[in-house]
């Protein structure tokens, strides 16, 4: 039987690792996360068996040669501006929403291992223009971009989302998305 994947998060900032881990925990499922506040504990954690290492860029700088040793995964977790020493791995805006930090994340994982780990939830019963819907808001479409690109009006996209939260018990825009994508409804290189 293989193995759960480990992915490992490196970082001064405890809300920003804890947050992290459980949106990873949710988008992953069948992976688990570690949480590291510095190199030097990685480093005592044997960091060879972590899959991923999702490491804040002040984490990052003085160990780049680490981070970026062939074979290793990397993720620098910016705060809106990449350090020079990034250059050239991939990132991710640790201070952006919810709902793009899911799109970015799922965009990874997805060009690294197309749907191998991501929860796939069992389909609800949508209607064809529910799909629609979904998949558009799943796209990044707001209400409105929905509205004229379906032909709809508002008060209608505004039902239909209504009635998608209701029936797969989903809040965010980042779930939808999470949910779109590992439904097969949308790939990620679409979101």
């Amino acid at each position: 039987m293989p193995s759960r994947p480990e992915i490992a998060v490196i970082g001064p900032n405890a809300l920003v690792n804890i947050g992290l881990k459980s949106l990873l925990e949710r988008i992953i499922p069948a992976a688990d996360v570690a949480i590291f506040a510095d190199f030097e504990s990685l480093v005592a954690e044997d960091p060879g068996r972590f899959a991923h290492l999702f490491v804040a860029a002040e984490t990052f700088v003085p160990h780049a040669p680490f981070f970026r040793a062939p074979g290793r995964r990397t993720i620098v977790l910016a705060d809106g501006s990449i350090p020079e020493a990034c250059t050239g791995m991939h990132t991710l805006d640790a201070h952006t929403s919810e709902e793009e930090l899911v799109r970015g994340i799922l965009r990874l994982h997805g060009g690294a291992h197309p749907r191998s780990h991501l929860a796939a939830p069992a389909p609800a019963p949508l209607t064809d223009r529910e799909r629609e819907v979904l998949t558009l808001v799943a796209r990044g479409f707001r209400n409105k971009q929905i509205a004229e690109r379906l032909g709809i009006g508002l008060t209608t996209v505004i039902t239909h989302r209504r009635n998608l939260t209701e029936k797969l018990g989903i809040r965010s825009v980042a779930e939808l998305t999470l949910y779109a994508v590992t439904t097969g409804l949308v790939a990620t290189e679409q979101i």
